[in-house]
């Protein structure tokens, strides 16, 4: 499970730099772009520490090798590989903007940014005899570096955006070393309760400009019935794992802007997550309408 580490270690510390938000202007580059590039790089020496000392101090050194994980957890752990990969080059551009450098630098570093962060970690787990890289998470990653990177490209802005949501379930019961053993790990592990969206923001498309610009619609992703890994060990434990689809209206914060840095890091907060809404799920060849979902 390596989501876990990529938001816990990365995703937070790059988001934070959003509180610093304000229209870019290049007479602030030479304030604000050195310090940035500093404080950034201390934070990522001192995280590939931490996640050194963290997850792979225990575990021996072996040469370099890959591990196939494609088909565990029915794929939920790769959406959110996708989803930390944008939000992290969404932070980074945002974060050398605020920097005073130019639209296109800020891109293609922010983009960088992220395919480097991400990178080191299937690096360490390269190396280490408890894991191994895996080509499927480096796609995966490159997808949703690809899906910011892309849309800021072509449209000049953000149409599509990915989102997460969770709730609680009780798998963890059953194995909270693997699945969580409090809500803050289950949040991060428990991947039954979670879905990723993508949400779509019609008003930016052509003839759908007089679509409410804070009414989104968004399709998610999840999965349930998983305590193991793979489909196997779960049908042997007594469960039917299945994959969830879902279709939901969605709210859209990035209109709205204030002087006010922290009131704009909320909004971008608020922007990564999808907030209860009523939904039509589909999975195990029946669909089900949730009031709030």
């Amino acid at each position: 499970m390596k989501l876990n580490r990529i938001i816990l270690l990365f995703s937070l510390p790059l988001i934070l730099i959003t509180a610093l938000q304000a229209q870019p202007d290049s007479t602030l580059r030479n304030k604000r772009l050195k310090p940035l590039i500093i404080t950034s790089s201390v934070a990522y020496a001192g995280s590939m520490v931490a996640l050194n000392q963290l997850w792979y101090a225990d575990f021996e050194r072996e040469s370099f090798h890959f591990f196939d994980d494609s088909r565990e957890w029915k794929q939920v752990d790769k959406a959110g590989h996708a989803y930390a990969a944008f939000h992290i080059s969404s932070a980074g551009y945002e974060a050398l903007r605020w920097a005073g450098l130019p639209e296109d630098k800020s891109l293609i570093y922010g983009a960088l940014s992220s395919i480097v962060v991400l990178s080191s970690i299937e690096v360490f787990d390269g190396f280490s005899s408890a894991y191994g890289a895996s080509t499927t998470d480096l796609v995966a990653n490159t997808f949703g570096t690809a899906l910011f990177y892309g849309q800021k490209k072509l449209w000049g802005d953000i149409r599509i955006q990915p989102k997460f949501s969770f709730h609680r379930t009780n798998f963890p019961d059953y194995r909270p070393e693997t699945l969580g053993k409090n809500l803050s790990e289950e949040v991060l592990k428990d991947y039954n309760g979670q879905t990723y969206w993508l949400s779509v923001n019609l008003s930016k498309f052509g003839r759908l400009q007089n679509f409410p610009k804070w009414l989104n619609f968004a399709v998610g992703y999840g999965a349930h019935n998983m305590i193991y890994a793979h489909d196997a060990g779960n049908v042997d434990f007594g469960l039917s794992p299945k994959r969830q689809y879902y279709l939901a209206i969605d709210l859209d914060f990035s209109e709205y802007k204030s002087k006010s840095g922290l009131l704009n890091t909320v909004i971008y907060i608020l922007d990564m997550v999808h907030l209860p809404a009523p939904a039509l799920e589909f999975s195990g060849n029946k669909f089900k309408f949730h009031y709030i979902y």
